[in-house]
């Protein structure tokens, strides 16, 4: 269970005191999917590091499973925007950082995980050697190798052309069925919201306010698009976010 209680987060100090996001609260059980959007800049990103635990709110409480986040979890995994690679590394020793860093997490099987995401064949190849997609699965790859309870995803498909995004968004479908882990996403896409989100938060300008939660049960198939419920929520949140 994920718990967000009445969290204001602030950058700075004094009369250059930016607030990000102001008295947010909501709950999402144990293995359910929520996607956060609304404009960029608001705050989103903000609400997500502290989530991370890389952030500290002004005000206000974070609890996972009944405990507090004060500082980053091993069973809480961040996926940005940028996939983060180390160029110098392999697929393989990015894929595993964590592991190879401190061998304590719990784990998945490394060379499953590699293959499940079709990155068995380039497991010796360096980052430059690499489209922009399958960067993305081996940062997907890294995150999933500490067998996380959390995914928290920032923008993780900004950039990529229509087929590679749905392709990786049907991916991270699956995944959410076989690992059963709950799951944060943030992104300015409507369709993705729609497709990866159980609920969804529309987020104000910032500081971020919460103007609407969208609830969508229908999803969780990768027909999902073909759907009308599916155009229906994305009617939704373009009202939301227009309003």
């Amino acid at each position: 269970m994920i718990d967000v209680d009445a969290v204001t987060i602030d950058y700075g100090h004094g009369e250059q005191t930016v607030r990000a996001v102001e008295d947010v609260s909501f709950r999402l059980e144990k293995g359910k999917s929520l996607a956060l959007i609304g404009p960029s800049g608001c705050g989103k990103t903000s609400l997500l590091f502290a989530l991370a635990g890389l952030l500290h709110p002004r005000s206000g409480i974070i609890g996972i499973d009944g405990e507090e986040v004060n500082t980053p979890r091993r069973d809480v995994a961040l996926i940005l925007q940028n996939a983060g690679l180390l160029p110098w590394k392999t697929v393989w020793q990015n894929a595993n950082l964590a592991l190879l860093l401190n061998g304590d997490f719990p784990q998945q099987n490394a060379a499953e995980v590699l293959a499940h995401l079709g990155l068995d064949n380039v497991m010796t190849r360096f980052p430059a050697e690499l489209s922009e997609g399958m960067k993305r699965r081996v940062g997907i790859a890294r995150a999933l190798s500490t067998a996380p309870s959390v995914l928290l995803m920032d923008e993780p498909l900004a950039s990529l052309d229509t087929l590679t995004r749905e392709k990786i968004q049907d991916l991270f479908l699956n995944l959410w069925h076989e690992h059963e882990f709950s799951m944060i996403l943030v992104t300015h896409n409507i369709e993705e919201a729609a497709f990866l989100g159980q609920r969804i938060i529309v987020f104000t300008d910032r500081p971020a306010q919460i103007s609407a939660t969208i609830d969508n049960p229908q999803m969780g198939s990768i027909d999902f698009r073909q759907n009308p419920t599916f155009h229906g929520v994305m009617s939704q949140l373009r009202e939301a976010l227009e309003a």
